[in-house]
C-alpha cells in the first residue's frame, strides 16, 4: 500500500493534462469495445474461435464485454484506475495470443499491444490530478 502513495504522490506532483487526456481516450476507446463486442457477439465468439475447447472458454467471452464497459467507464473518470487496467490486462494479453494462435490481424495485433502499453504506463502512472480518486482523496 506504501508503494502506491508513493506512486500517487509522484504522479500528482507531475501530472500534465495530455496525460489525462490520453487517460480519458483509453477509457472511451476500451468503452466503446465493450459496447461493440455487447452488439456484436458472433464476431466475438468468432474471435475466440481458436480457443474455445480451452478450459473456461465460454467465461472468458462473457468476461471481456462486460469488463471493457465498466472498466472504459471507470478509467475514463479516474475512478479506480489501476484496478479498471488490471482487470483489462488478461483481455489484452488474450487478444495479442489470439493474434499467434489464429488468424495474424496485424491491425488489431498493433492496437492491443498499443493499448496495453498506455495501460502499463497507467499502472505506475495513475490516474492523475483530473479524476475521480484525486477529487475524492481531496475532499477528506
Amino acid at each position: 500500500m506504501g508503494t502506491i502513495k508513493v506512486l500517487n504522490k509522484w504522479a500528482n506532483r507531475h501530472t500534465y493534462l495530455p496525460l489525462d487526456i490520453l487517460r480519458i481516450v483509453l477509457g472511451v476507446f476500451l468503452f466503446i469495445k465493450g459496447i461493440d463486442f455487447m452488439g456484436n457477439t458472433a464476431m466475438l465468439a468468432e474471435l475466440f474461435k481458436p480457443i474455445q475447447n480451452m478450459a473456461g472458454g465460454m467465461i472468458m467471452i462473457h468476461y471481456v464485454a462486460p469488463a471493457h464497459f465498466i472498466g472504459g467507464i471507470l478509467i475514463t473518470f479516474g475512478l479506480l484506475t489501476r484496478w479498471a487496467i488490471v482487470a483489462q490486462l488478461p483481455i489484452l494479453i488474450g487478444a495479442i495470443v489470439i493474434n499467434f494462435v489464429g488468424e495474424m490481424n496485424t491491425a488489431n495485433l498493433y492496437l492491443a499491444i498499443a493499448t496495453i502499453l498506455v495501460c502499463g504506463f497507467f499502472i505506475v502512472y495513475g490516474s492523475g490530478k483530473h479524476s475521480l480518486d484525486y477529487y475524492f482523496k481531496m475532499q477528506k
